[in-house]
């Protein structure tokens, strides 16, 4: 009789199984884990506007997010993310209070945010104390508890 050689088809069968179970078992992880550090990604890009609207409110000028301010603006020099949405950097952000020590500046997911992200929108505001603060609102239909990082919670 001659030795067995190779795989007999079902323990190709159950190999193929066990890979299977394995992979829908980590896809959803993975998911969630891309989702939670774009979202962190994306409050890192605008908690960097922070130290240049500090610059503005010491300097005494007008917080605005354009390629050639004007005198008595300053541009926060914002470049563009491919997380939020716009075409443009300049334009990936809003800017209100501008004038005022107390500014808001936010950002909407979109671009090439996951699709349980896209919609959300980033913001941080300063308070008259000099605290900035940060937060995330807007309800994209798949969005879990725990894309949020801690130092942004959702609103």
């Amino acid at each position: 009789m001659k030795a067995q050689k190779g795989f007999t088809l079902i323990e190709l069968m159950i190999v193929v199984a066990i890979i299977g179970i394995l992979a829908a078992i980590a896809i959803p992880q993975y998911q969630d884990y891309t989702a939670r550090t774009q979202v962190t990604r994306a409050v890192s890009e605008i908690s960097a506007l922070k130290t240049a609207a500090e610059s503005a409110i010491l300097e005494g000028k007008k917080l605005v997010s354009k390629d050639n301010p004007a005198d008595g603006e300053y541009d926060l020099g914002f470049t563009k993310s491919t997380l939020l949405a716009g075409n443009d950097g300049k334009a990936q952000i809003t800017i209100t209070g501008e004038s005022s020590a107390t500014p808001t500046i936010a950002g909407t997911l979109g671009n090439s945010a996951g699709k349980a992200i896209s919609g959300a929108v980033i913001t941080i505001k300063r308070s008259a104390e000099g605290v900035w603060t940060c937060a995330i609102s807007g309800s994209p239909a798949n969005w879990k508890a725990n894309y949020a990082p801690a130092n942004c919670p959702k609103s």
